[in-house]
């Protein structure tokens, strides 16, 4: 009788260990996750908004002559603005050899803005601020 409770004791103490272990390589996997969904977008916004207004909207804006879609920073959320700048989506886009010509810094601004001013953001663009 005392041997088959400590052997049950050792059963339940091991699935105990087990559960803990699991329960702290699944926090890790959501910390993981969450620090990636909340990277920090680090660009100039003044900057941004400025290479913005020169470089993109010329092309991007309502009734453009070259026919590329308008966009403006509310066209997109901002998972989908962070989604188009990742390198490998954005060489397939008619402008990618304009995306080229641009540094990583100046990249990161133009996300920036676009992003602090996406369609579910705090501020959202308004005509004004495009």
């Amino acid at each position: 009788m005392k041997k088959t409770i400590i052997l049950l004791l050792s059963i339940i103490i091991g699935l105990c260990v087990i559960s803990v272990a699991l329960a702290l390589e699944t926090d890790k996997d959501k910390n993981k996750k969450t620090t990636k969904q909340k990277q920090k977008i680090k660009g100039n916004e003044n900057k941004g908004k400025y290479l913005y207004r020169k470089e993109c909207r010329p092309c991007h804006k309502r009734n453009s002559e070259i026919g590329a879609p308008e966009l403006s920073p509310n066209s997109k959320t901002k998972a989908q603005w962070k989604e188009q700048f990742i390198k490998e989506n954005y060489v397939e886009l008619e402008c990618a050899k304009e995306w080229k010509k641009k540094s990583e810094e100046e990249l990161n601004n133009i996300l920036t803005f676009l992003y602090k001013h996406a369609k579910d953001s705090n501020n959202p663009a308004s005509c004004s601020q495009q």
